[in-house]
């Protein structure tokens, strides 16, 4: 072992990771940490907001009497904020669905209001903020007009924005509405209309293979469609102030591990993802999923997506900056280098979000906004301030 393996095992940064990384996979652990441990963990877990994913890891394992009384009583407060969002997001989908009664129109509940209302092992103790809807795009302005009526206001957005909404992006802006302040983000696609990614992604593709909770109006997508819309948002809606977000990653290898029991999903994964062109996509997924969460993915798997692979170099890129974007950090031992990875990962994100020309002008023009003091104030909703 030379020094500079030793001094990286050693460092505080690896320390975080692995401590983190190990409460996720092994939980059946946490009872054999020290104090010393448990504050460093529930500090990280805090920041990635995973406080009541290790409630709902130990609550399973009849193990939260087993740790300090002090962190359990935080993950007990991380568990009650958690139900309280389930309860919140499921009610405002039921008041959606009342509202678009009238028009008949299909809507897909995506990423955590599908993850609650399937009652998918993802669901359990994670923080989900707002409610993420897909609708027809032939039907979306029928949808807002309609909503609006019934209590939900446009997001008051500068004339550009809403245009590069309305015309470049997957979803038009989000409503809010005027006395529950909850938010909603209307798609019609998974991907932006200028991505470089999923050209042939059509969104009557996805409603076709979509299926009814308890025969209600909503819909959750079809286990292949659903692994691949939480690639698409972990790899490709990079944020520039988080990054890459791990509760992400877990995302996908939580659905890997539940859909992956049936041999058909892998098979039917591939040639979902051929269909759609996110090969490239659904490579990284698996390949960081397996790398960082040790999930198990059949070899005839990986073999079949080799042709789906960057060059070396690209590949080696990527390995180095994913673990760096992704794992978390020691809270007081920050890296330079993680800030870096995170924004190499965010113009990727835009890069590939947007024809190159359309990119320079977008930034161009948001730089110029930001240096001249007038981009539009984004408020802070409490919820984002809990850290879960």
């Amino acid at each position: 072992m030379n020094w500079l393996t030793m001094h990286m095992i050693k460092s505080p940064a690896h320390n975080a990771r692995t401590l983190l990384i190990n409460a996720v996979r092994f939980p059946e652990t946490l009872p054999q940490l020290t104090l010393t441990d448990w504050d460093l963990l529930l500090r990280i877990a805090r920041s990635k907001r995973l406080l009541g994913r290790l409630h709902a890891d130990l609550s399973r394992l009849e193990l939260l009497e087993s740790i300090p009384t002090a962190a359990a009583a935080q993950l007990q407060a991380a568990h009650n904020l958690v139900r309280h969002r389930h309860t919140v997001l499921t009610w405002e989908l039921d008041r959606i669905l009342w509202a678009l009664n009238e028009i008949k129109v299909p809507i897909i509940a995506l990423k955590g209001t599908a993850y609650i209302i399937a009652k998918l092992p993802n669901s359990a103790g994670r923080f989900f903020a707002d409610l993420d809807i897909l609708v027809p795009i032939s039907r979306i302005a029928e949808v807002e007009q309609k909503l609006t009526k019934r209590g939900w206001l446009k997001t008051q957005l500068s004339p550009y924005d809403d245009r590069y909404y309305r015309l470049w992006m997957h979803e038009i802006p989000p409503l809010r509405h005027r006395e529950r302040e909850s938010e909603i983000d209307i798609h019609h696609a998974l991907l932006p209309r200028t991505s470089r990614y999923g050209t042939k992604l059509d969104t009557m593709m996805l409603f076709s293979e979509s299926y009814s909770i308890k025969n209600s109006q909503v819909r959750v997508l079809g286990a292949q469609d659903m692994v691949l819309h939480a690639l698409v948002h972990l790899l490709l809606e990079g944020d520039p102030n988080e990054g890459l977000r791990l509760r992400d990653l877990i995302d996908v290898a939580d659905l890997l591990c539940h859909f992956g029991s049936t041999p058909k999903f892998w098979k039917g994964l591939v040639l979902r993802a051929q269909q759609f062109q996110l090969e490239r996509i659904l490579y990284y997924g698996l390949r960081y999923s397996q790398r960082l969460l040790a999930v198990q993915i059949p070899n005839s798997v990986l073999q079949s997506l080799t042709q789906s692979a960057p060059k070396l170099p690209i590949r080696w890129l990527m390995d180095w900056l994913m673990p760096l974007a992704l794992l978390p950090e020691h809270p007081d031992y920050p890296q330079r280098i993680a800030v870096f990875a995170r924004w190499l990962l965010y113009l990727r994100a835009h890069w590939l979000r947007m024809p190159f020309l359309l990119l320079v002008r977008h930034l161009t023009y948001k730089s110029w906004l930001r240096m001249r003091g007038t981009q539009r104030h984004v408020e802070i909703k409490p919820q984002d301030l809990q850290q879960l």
